[in-house]
């Protein structure tokens, strides 16, 4: 941990494996069982455990399988187990639609006046977020080194604290004015000084409850909402990939999926060069 796990995920490891120990007891009245008697219809009991008895959503279901199915690959890859009972085992996760704010609710969400300075600090954060689509740990980690000049623009230029993928992203005016507003936090050349996740997580509930949006929003769907807004407005899917520092391009084309008003431009283009082409022709 703190080397190539981040602590949330020993938190998810040792959450799956209690709930495996607690269905081994509750299910066989057991302690324990070898591998060497798992099979498919421990991996499907398991799943009906954790979404009756448990009450778990799809998505943790899946989670909890996943962190099991690893364990079991890699025994029957060192050959502890003569097969592999995940084998024709398959659930999808069945993810929410990713959630983001369209432009009008981002305009509405940069001018809302907050007599707060903790709230109106917290929702700067978010909006420098939707404008650089940098994560909440990047910006933490943002420092005045990783502000470069460029052909007299401002760019940052880091690497992805997740991959460590390196990105690059121009800073538009919205974000220059956040990062003066508050230039007096700057410590140990931190942008933005130190900041507390959960803490502000909690009070961004806050700050989208007062600019009267209901969608349930935390600091990564300011990624989204970037992600969703540049393909909108016809960054290229390459550019936008880059920007976000993902290692796959398959990863940004989710976002073309949601994005409805590309769809729309793109084919409102479309045809009206199809007009103009065809405009002469009378069908036969």
């Amino acid at each position: 941990m703190g080397k190539d796990r981040a602590a949330s995920t020993l938190w998810a490891m040792e959450r799956s494996r209690k709930d495996v120990a607690e269905f081994i007891q509750s299910h066989y009245r057991r302690t324990d069982m070898s591998m060497l008697e798992l099979t498919p219809e421990f991996i499907k009991d398991f799943v009906a455990y954790l979404s009756t008895e448990r009450g778990l959503a799809n998505g943790t279901i899946w989670q909890r399988c996943m962190w099991l199915k690893g364990v079991v690959l890699r025994a029957h890859y060192n050959g502890k187990i003569p097969r592999n009972p995940f084998a024709q085992f398959h659930i999808s996760p069945n993810c929410k639609e990713r959630e983001f704010l369209t432009e009008g609710e981002l305009k509405v969400v940069v001018t809302h006046e907050f007599e707060d300075d903790n709230l109106a600090f917290v929702r700067d954060i978010f909006v420098f977020v939707c404008f650089t689509a940098l994560s909440f740990i990047d910006v933490k980690n943002l420092t005045t080194d990783n502000i470069v000049d460029i052909n007299g623009d401002k760019w940052i230029i880091s690497k992805r604290h997740k991959t460590n993928i390196p990105f690059q992203v121009k800073l538009m005016d919205v974000p220059l004015q956040i990062i003066d507003r508050y230039k007096h936090l700057q410590e140990d050349k931190l942008v933005f000084g130190k900041m507390n996740y959960w803490s502000m997580c909690k009070k961004l509930k806050t700050v989208m409850t007062a600019c009267g949006i209901e969608k349930t929003i935390s600091y990564h769907c300011g990624r989204h909402s970037f992600a969703t807004l540049a393909l909108s407005k016809g960054m290229p899917i390459e550019s936008v990939s880059r920007v976000l520092g993902h290692t796959n391009i398959v990863t940004t084309q989710i976002y073309a999926k949601i994005t409805s008003q590309k769809l729309n431009n793109d084919l409102t283009m479309l045809g009206n060069k199809l007009n103009a082409s065809f405009k002469n022709l009378k069908m036969a």
